[in-house]
This record gives structure tokens, sequence and C-alpha cells, in this order.
């Protein structure tokens, strides 16, 4: 069933996500072909995707050739500063420092303790996504890590009261990297949207230019395959 959240998300819910692109109207064409999406300048070279009038995703220009092409989960929190301390005390890193951006929110980007990238989101204006678990939309994020058993520790202690508390409500797993990806490949999060065929939704990907990572397979939260964009950016349909 499909959530509107227009009031914000508890701390440790994925809240956003966003892309960075070589080029932002090939990823429009891209995303609005695959998920019916619609977009809005955002600034910057930047675009809002919609779904039927409710904010999805982020698409934004690569402002370095150097930087990866790949989606970036973003986790709720209300104080972005304060998580970021307790990022460092846990473990991780912090990539770029909490910054405001503009009246939206303030956001950073962080680093688990094997290296895979997060985003901080503190909500102003902005409260994160519109529609979440309906086809088009976001539908979770799994992380893929060298150490289950770092990660598990690290994201418990950032984040326990999403994860493991009353009403719990992370839209966050877990697994071994090799689950996917070919031993060695850095630990990463893979954003999940939701499809009611993944059969067909991987077709589509690769008649708009995609590539499939891995072809479906069976997980505990639904039937899932991981993809690739027109771009080289990773992510993964999921059917349930």
């Amino acid at each position: 069933m499909a959530e509107n959240r227009a009031s914000g998300y508890a701390e440790g819910v994925p809240c956003w996500v966003d892309v960075q692109l070589p080029d932002v109207e090939a990823g429009k064409r891209f995303y609005g072909g695959l998920f019916g999406w619609t977009f809005e300048d955002a600034g910057g070279g930047a675009v809002w995707a919609r779904l039927d009038g409710a904010a999805v995703a982020r698409l934004a220009r690569k402002r370095d050739g150097r930087m990866p092409t790949v989606w970036t989960v973003y986790f709720a929190t209300p104080d972005a500063y304060d998580l970021a301390r307790r990022v460092l005390d846990a473990g991780g890193q912090i990539v770029n420092d909490p910054v405001p951006v503009r009246d939206l929110g303030t956001a950073a980007l962080a680093a688990d303790p094997t290296g895979a990238v997060f985003g901080l989101w503190q909500a102003a204006v902005h409260p994160g996504f519109g529609v979440r678990h309906a086809p088009g939309t976001f539908a979770w994020a799994q992380l893929y890590t060298s150490d289950t058993d770092a990660a598990n520790t690290f994201y418990g202690r950032l984040f326990a009261d999403a994860l493991f508390g009353a009403g719990a409500d992370p839209d966050f797993g877990r697994a071994p990297v090799t689950e996917v990806f070919a031993a060695g490949m850095p630990s990463q999060f893979v954003v999940h949207f939701r499809t009611g065929d993944v059969t067909a939704a991987v077709g589509a990907v690769q008649q708009l230019g995609g590539r499939v990572q891995a072809p479906p397979f069976e997980t505990s939260y639904g039937k899932v395959a991981v993809v690739t964009d027109n771009q080289g950016a990773s992510f993964a349909l999921l059917e349930r």
C-alpha cells in the first residue's frame, strides 16, 4: 500500500533518494519511460521526480566527472549535526559535513565502517518522499556489505528504534556483498523501486538502454532484480 508521509519520518527511516548523473536529460528519458515519472526544475541543473504529483526522487547533474554515478539513500533525523557526531562515535566517517540546502532541510553524507555511503536528512520544507511503496516509488534499501556483523552493530547503534523498536519501520536490510556482486566489490546501498512485474520491468530497463546486473531472484522481502540505468547507476526492482 502506498503511504503518504508529508509529516516526516522517524529517525533511521529511509526518507529520500537521489541520483548523480552525467546527463540529467537522459536520466529523465530513462526513468520517465520506466516508472512514468514527471519532472520539475529543482535548480542547479537538478530536477524533482514526481509520480501523480508526489515527490519520489531527485535527479542531479554531477559537478565533477570523477564522482560516481550512483543512487544515494538518505536516512531521516531530527538533528543532522548530532547524527553526524554519532556516526563518528560508532566508527563511521563523514564524507560531507551537514549543510543547509536552501530552505529544504539539512543534508550530509556519511560512510559506515565497511565503506558504504549513505545520506542524512533533517527535513525543513522538504520532508522527503511524498509517497513510497507504490509501483514506481521507493520500496526498500538493501545494504550489500563486506561485513554484516559490523554493519548490524553500526546501524543498530545509530538507529535502534527504527530497526528493532516497537512499530519499527526501517525499509532497510543487510546482506553479504557477494549475494549479488563479485567478491571484492565495495560495500554499497542498492535503492529498490517497486514494480508490479519485475520480469517486465527488467525488459523495459533493457529497452531503455540499461542493463541487468542480477536477474530476478527471491528474497525474504520480495522478488528482486538488480539493474543499472542508461548511465551506469545501479538500482533494484522489487516485486511484492
